[in-house]
């Protein structure tokens, strides 16, 4: 069993930057490939970015590719999400997920673990 704790969510003016972490406890992340979710008010649950076990190779919803990175340390047991440029529409609560597979996924039903979530606001 693996928990996930994200943090790093906060309330930032359009332009500015944020850094997510999610952190694991009880079994290594090490062997996961991560993703980060998020989930605006109304809407469902959409993918924003994924990243192997190695971190060698990495994933990105086009609306997030060029402004998002999404990096690891696996001796720390943490994923991480830098946000830059960020804009209104990126409001929402980012989740991670770990998958119990090799295969990076964009699809939220094949992740196994997930976190409470951190809310992102981002203010016009």
């Amino acid at each position: 069993q693996v928990q996930l704790l994200e943090s790093g969510g906060g309330l930032v003016q359009a332009g500015g930057s944020l850094r997510l972490s999610c952190a694991a406890s009880g079994r290594t992340l090490s062997n996961y490939p991560v993703a980060w979710l998020r989930q605006a008010p109304g809407e469902e649950r959409a993918f924003v970015a994924a990243i192997s076990w190695t971190g060698a190779r990495t994933d990105y919803a086009d609306s997030v590719k060029g402004r998002f990175t999404i990096s690891r340390d696996n001796a720390k047991n943490t994923v991480f999400l830098q946000m830059n440029s960020l804009k209104p529409e990126d409001t929402a609560v980012f989740f991670c997920a770990a998958r119990v597979s090799a295969v990076l996924s964009r699809l939220r039903h094949e992740y196994n673990y997930w976190g409470q979530g951190t809310q992102v606001t981002v203010s016009s």
